[in-house]
């Protein structure tokens, strides 16, 4: 299989707070979940459109391919299809942006892999899965049921597109560990909402996987890639693969080094050896069973404070060339993310990083870092 670099079209579909304050204006809502019960449906309808219009555009795509990338992975919501059910309520979907990314994608040469980012009830409880502190999806059958029946339709849709990679059953659902280790980041606005959330439980997830699969295998070419995120439990879930049976499965994982736990103090060659090192290792290792997809990764990294703005800056680059190096063992890698308005934290804004020189201007020359 060819290699695939590609980048995120984050906060375009699925909005976080952090990556663009503009589209929350005047309100204190954290997440996109309470924007919409905010906002009043006049102004929440023109707000999403104005966002959704002007976020992401056609000549994001041309600049993409100029840089040599020849994928995006879009994230999406459950509420995509924006229908008259309980579940759409009381958001606003999205269909025709995702129309509108394919149209695009394919004027200029690139792939589309569509990335289920958020579930009914949240399967993380963070901003990116829409609902702050809550996380409940996998206590209602009826959740799982309704985001299997969205994928399915969307796999319908898009599953014969010329230019459809492969569809992500879901993003980032939580560990034990994950969601003990994060929660306390996250805020919620109706605390009794947030009581008694949990985690996804590996079974609950093998679960959902397996009825998800064959599902969305009867409405796409048995040719186009479904993908599993490994749900913080990479080894697990490569085994899980290797023994389903399941055939075109790629296994997603989240490699960010300033979500690992280190401090401060962790130095530049500490971070190097744990990219060069661990994450090839584990690429490698996976890899002899299943490809492995790295859908989103970045250049944030904690750095000693003492360092001057020119070894800040090296830092950075040096980031980018190691990471660079270890993901082009896997099958595909995407950076989180293209556009991100957050001017005090460096290295998630792709065109930024591309401008600083941290990132390559043209990816095809990425095997010769």
């Amino acid at each position: 299989m060819s290699r695939i670099r590609g980048v995120n079209l984050g906060e375009w579909l699925v909005l976080e707070r952090w990556m663009d304050t503009s589209v929350f204006r005047g309100t204190d809502a954290r997440d996109e979940d309470n924007l919409c019960r905010q906002l009043d449906d006049g102004a929440k309808a023109e707000r999403f459109k104005e966002h959704r219009d002007g976020f992401i555009v056609e000549k994001d795509f041309e600049f993409i391919r100029r840089c040599g990338l020849d994928s995006v992975r879009l994230p999406i919501p459950h509420f995509v299809f924006g229908d008259d059910s309980a579940y759409c309520t009381p958001y606003v979907g999205c269909l025709e942006y995702v129309d509108r990314c394919f149209d695009w994608a394919q004027k200029y040469g690139l792939s589309v892999v569509l990335d289920m980012h958020t579930a009914p009830d949240s399967q993380n409880g963070y901003d990116n899965g829409g609902i702050c502190a809550v996380c409940k999806w996998r206590q209602k059958p009826q959740n799982i049921a309704r985001l299997i029946d969205v994928l399915a339709m969307l796999a319908d849709r898009y599953g014969k597109r010329e230019n459809f990679l492969g569809l992500e059953l879901l993003n980032e659902p939580a560990s034990e560990e994950v969601w003990q280790r994060n929660k306390r980041f996250y805020q919620a606005h109706d605390k009794e909402r947030s009581k008694g959330s949990s985690s996804v439980p590996v079974e609950v997830l093998f679960d959902f996987y397996t009825r998800a699969y064959e599902e969305v295998r009867r409405h796409m070419p048995s040719d186009r890639f479904v993908i599993l995120h490994d749900g913080f439990r990479l080894n697990l879930v490569k085994t899980f693969i290797r023994e389903s049976g399941f055939k075109n499965v790629v296994l997603d994982t989240h490699p960010y080094l300033d979500m690992e736990g280190v401090t401060e103090t962790t130095s530049t060659q500490n971070h190097l050896h744990r990219i060069l090192f661990d994450w090839k290792n584990s690429i490698d290792e996976c890899q002899k069973y299943v490809p492995i997809m790295i859908g989103e990764w970045s250049l944030p990294h904690n750095i000693l404070p003492s360092l001057s703005p020119e070894q800040r800056y090296e830092s950075y680059r040096l980031m980018s060339a190691a990471q660079l190096m270890t993901f082009e063992a896997a099958f595909a890698h995407y950076f989180w993310s293209y556009r991100v308005e957050c001017y005090d934290k460096l290295g998630w804004d792709f065109r930024s990083c591309v401008g600083r020189g941290w990132l390559p201007s043209d990816f095809r020359s990425v095997a010769e870092i």
